[in-house]
């Protein structure tokens, strides 16, 4: 680092950086709106961008109970992919991805996008079959999949350890080039930026006590800022979803668990791609920082706190040595934890909600972050014509009474 660029930062620290300029405005809350969104993650922006965006719709509010980016789309590993397995999940995620591939230009706003690749090892025969089965199906949806053998894995990920020798031996892998990362705040802070420029207030530290409803209608939210009026209302809150419904009177087949992520110290370029596995449970990738960013499944206690337990990060570092030996003198620098919303089919819950005028936006689990945009803009079309948009439909509510569940288990295999 230059001795100007030093000073420079040593200036702009003592004076608080007061010259630096604001991405959105922090207003007071009106009395009134078209639609109130509860939810400032990435799925409420991106919902309140496309509101504004596509169908004109400007006169909206984003209540969130604490800061932009501070629950989980801060707190997530940040991968993004579109190869699931059933046609529905395999549409949407897709639809994500191709808005992924454009929100740099899109925003205005560079949300670092590196499309990598991703890789889902499979260890034993069973993962070799359910892999070459998703492989198949990606490709009759149009999704680009490739199956790679031992030795092409090896070449494409040259750290890896799959010699026959290791304790989880492995057998091939499905890859999706076009799988990656972004960079999580900068996805929140692009979409609150480019909504906040079409109108949108983005209302911070305001908190969904309850909900207004009168003859069967939602007409407004009561909020630790006083009641605003909307004529709808939309709840995108991820893991807290379940308890806002139930203050409206809904009941949701959804269950909350803590997830947790750590990263290593940083160290010079060495993971040029994702690495996924079921089997012995951790997924692994290096951030722009150098630090290796890790996750694996979450804590089986269902609990609001943003943390999670010891035994989880235990398991996840041994799994990481048995894919990566090579790790084996890292050391850890720090461990974070989200909460995220489960629903029985591993599938989110997108449409209205039996209270008329009310919607939800949940219930993506493990998966939320990779489908941030495409999540936002079917929810957008959603909310603004009352009426589910083609891709969304197959996620209302409705199919935990019909039955048509959408399995995604096995895609969504472990977190991430």
């Amino acid at each position: 680092m230059t001795q100007f660029s030093l000073l420079t930062l040593a200036r702009e620290a003592w004076t608080g950086h007061r010259r630096w300029p604001v991405l959105w405005r922090d207003p007071h809350p009106k009395p009134a709106y078209s639609v109130v969104i509860i939810g400032g993650g990435g799925h409420g922006l991106a919902t309140a961008y496309y509101l504004a965006k596509e169908h004109g719709i400007a006169d909206v509010a984003v209540l969130e109970r604490g800061w932009i980016g501070g629950g989980n789309t801060g707190r997530n590993t940040t991968i993004v992919r579109s190869n699931y397995l059933w046609d529905e999940s395999a549409a949407i995620y897709e639809h994500s991805l191709k808005l992924w591939e454009g929100l740099s230009r899109e925003l205005n706003f560079n949300v670092m996008l590196s499309q990598r690749g991703v890789l889902n090892l499979a260890h034993d025969t069973g993962d070799v079959r359910e892999g070459r089965r998703r492989v198949e199906a990606n490709r009759l949806n149009g999704i680009d999949a490739e199956w790679l053998e031992p030795a092409e894995l090896s070449r494409f990920c040259p750290i890896l350890d799959v010699s026959p020798a290791a304790r989880y031996p492995v057998l091939g892998a499905t890859l999706q080039r076009r799988g990656g990362t972004a960079r999580h705040d900068a996805v929140a802070w692009g979409y609150a930026r480019a909504a906040d420029r079409r109108g949108v207030d983005i209302v911070q530290n305001c908190e969904v006590t309850g909900f207004f409803i009168e003859g069967g209608r939602v007409r407004g939210v009561e909020t630790s800022r006083g009641r605003i009026a909307a004529d709808k209302v939309a709840i995108v809150a991820a893991g807290h979803n379940s308890v806002l419904c139930r203050m409206a009177g809904v009941r949701l087949p959804l269950q909350s668990h803590p997830l947790q992520a750590l990263v290593s110290e940083p160290v010079k370029p060495i993971l040029d791609c994702v690495v996924m596995s079921n089997a012995v449970h951790v997924y692994v990738s290096q951030s722009d920082r150098g630090e290796l960013v890790m996750g694996a499944g979450i804590d089986a206690f269902a609990s609001y706190a943003q943390r999670g337990s010891f035994h989880i990060i235990e398991r996840e570092l041994a799994a990481c040595l048995e894919l990566f030996p090579i790790f084996g003198r890292l050391r850890m620098m720090r461990s974070w934890g989200g909460i995220v919303d489960i629903s029985p089919d591993a599938s989110p819950i997108i449409g209205p909600l039996p209270v008329e005028g009310l919607f939800l936006n949940g219930g993506w689990g493990t998966g939320g972050f990779k489908a941030t945009p495409g999540s936002g803009h079917v929810f957008a079309h959603t909310i603004a014509r009352g009426a589910p948009h083609p891709l969304a439909a197959p996620f209302a509510l409705e199919r935990f009474r019909s039955g048509a569940l959408i399995d995604e288990h096995g895609a969504a295999a472990v977190a991430h």
